[in-house]
């Protein structure tokens, strides 16, 4: 995936109750004070079935983040997600 300053978000359209939940529990933590790292732990464990493009902009909308950092939060937390699943 190229990524370009000027590109807009990815539209979830129409968007799914469980994307809907995640992003109003992002803006909810995020309002309560919470970071944007554990807002968008909060949000993957709702979209972790969902494709990284309709995550990536769920954590644009809920949790305050660019795309960019959106992105990279998202493959944090997959990474987590993966290494809590099958420890070494």
């Amino acid at each position: 995936m190229t990524s370009n300053a000027n590109e807009t978000p990815v539209k979830i359209d129409p968007p799914k109750d469980a994307v809907k939940k995640a992003i109003a529990q992002g803006q909810a933590l995020i309002k309560s004070g919470k970071s944007k790292s554990e807002a968008s732990q909060a949000m993957y464990a709702l979209l972790k079935d969902e494709p990284r493009e309709v995550t990536v902009a769920a954590f644009v909308t809920g949790a305050s983040l660019t795309e960019k950092g959106a992105l990279t939060y998202w493959y944090n937390c997959k990474r987590r997600a993966e290494k809590q699943v099958s420890p070494k």
